[in-house]
């Protein structure tokens, strides 16, 4: 479910947040998890959205390539909280470098 979701935020970047979120819990997910698919397939509200629990921390992913082949990637959550979208790119940019 998670898979054909993720298809559809190419045309529908309205739903992105919400499927990123619930594709986070996809190593165990729990029947709170499934609702929230099934929400989103079904379409919901910003209240709905409102009431979803998130800790505000951005996910930083990173891919270094070597010519044009892919040869390390990483994806996981800052430890801090950023105030600023550009904030938290330079967390990224500096996570990146280190």
């Amino acid at each position: 479910m998670i898979g054909s979701l993720l298809y559809l935020t190419a045309t529908r970047p309205d739903i992105q947040f919400a499927v990123c979120l619930c594709a986070r819990y996809q190593a165990s997910p729990r029947t709170s998890h499934r609702q929230a698919v099934k929400r989103i397939f079904r379409g919901f509200s910003d209240a709905d959205h409102a009431s979803c629990r998130i800790d505000r921390k951005s996910t930083s992913g990173t891919g270094q390539l070597l010519g044009t082949s892919l040869i390390s990637w990483s994806s996981r959550k800052q430890a801090s909280v950023a105030l600023s979208t550009t904030e938290a790119e330079y967390v990224a940019a500096a996570s990146c470098c280190s």
